[in-house]
């Protein structure tokens, strides 16, 4: 379980989705979370497993996937990142779709 702090707000969980601005961990909605404009997620402990966002999104680790409905700033992604704008990444393991242009140290799959 990774330990996850939201625009300055700590959650614990592993799948976090941002949609409509309602942040849902673990499918659980958390409405404490004020998520507009450019979404900063910082995780403090562990490692996310998946991130959803329709927003644009900078983060450390993801072990599974990110989809974003803008750009997509991360360390190292275990899976696919899919960005409506950008990407700018350290590793990604699978594919990369991307809106813009794309910035990564070593994508093991495709760019798209």
């Amino acid at each position: 379980m990774a330990r996850i702090s939201i625009n300055g707000v700590t959650i614990e969980g592993n799948n976090l989705s941002i949609r409509n601005g309602q942040v849902t961990i673990d499918g659980r909605a958390m409405s404490e979370i004020d998520v507009e404009g450019i979404l900063s997620i910082r995780v403090e402990e562990g490692t996310i497993q998946e991130l959803r966002t329709d927003l644009s999104v900078s983060c450390n680790d993801v072990s599974g996937n990110v989809s974003a409905g803008g750009s997509v700033n991360c360390d190292d992604v275990g899976g696919n990142v899919s960005a409506g704008g950008s990407v700018n990444c350290d590793d990604v393991s699978g594919n990369v779709s991307a809106g813009g242009a794309v910035n990564a140290d070593k994508v093991k799959g495709q760019i798209l």
